[in-house]
């Protein structure tokens, strides 16, 4: 279809189709927006939860801390928030710190995420009322000329053929890229659940491993006390 006809056709969409040109452009904009967000956060997220992990299990603390403060993936802000309290509070405290973080993340994640869902319920209904509005046109047209045929209605069924078919093809589009971006947020979220409890697995292990263990009781003492009974 020429662009000069294409155009021509979404003039006809009337105000109608106006609305729904721009959900379908906040939606592409988002989709966008959250395609860069998310590049490359499950591949940082690993490849910093392997850093992290060898150094404590090196028991270098201080350069694990500072391989996160480094780097600016959303794993480093829940790695943050356990290093932040470790050795302040008990473990319970690290670790409900970490889920709290996580859930942050999470929330920061799904951003924006909820307009591409607006779009997909709200589109389809712009479409109906785009219909509705171009019917009524139609019925007047006919009513202000007193004559029927196609030339006298057709203005009015073309709004309402156009806002239709717009609002429904802007709407499958926003729910295939919100269901998309919702599992993929979804997958991230279980890696970023699985690097966070390997990494207070960690974190206990080595907490268990600092506690000094109870001072045995010297042999010499023990082989004494039956030699002062003798006597």
């Amino acid at each position: 279809m020429p662009s000069q006809d294409l155009l021509n056709l979404v003039r006809s969409g009337g105000l109608a189709m106006a609305v729904i040109l721009g959900c379908g452009f906040v939606a592409l904009v988002v989709s966008v927006e959250r395609t860069l967000a998310l590049w490359g956060v499950l591949a940082a997220a690993r490849d910093l939860g392997d850093t992290v992990a060898r150094h404590l299990f090196r028991g270098e603390v201080v350069e694990g801390r500072a391989a996160c403060e480094r780097s600016r993936t959303a794993a480093a802000d829940i790695f943050l928030a356990g290093f932040a309290r470790l050795g302040r509070a008990p473990f319970d405290h690290v670790a409900a710190a970490v889920e709290r973080e996580r859930q942050a993340v999470g929330l920061r994640l799904r951003s924006h995420l909820w307009m591409l869902g607006t779009v997909g319920a709200v589109a389809p209904f712009v479409g109906l009322f785009g219909t509705i509005v171009g019917i009524m046109r139609a019925f007047h047209q006919i009513y202000s000329t007193g004559q029927g045929g196609f030339a006298v209605v057709a203005e009015g069924i073309s709004e309402a053929l156009v806002t239709t078919a717009g609002g429904i093809v802007a709407a499958v589009l926003a729910v295939v890229l919100y269901n998309y971006f919702q599992s993929r947020v979804q997958r991230m979220l279980v890696e970023l659940k699985l690097v966070s409890d390997e990494f207070l697995e960690v974190l206990a292990e080595r907490q268990f491993a600092a506690v000094p263990a109870a001072a045995p009781v010297p042999a010499p003492a023990l082989a004494a006390a039956p030699a002062a009974e003798k006597e």
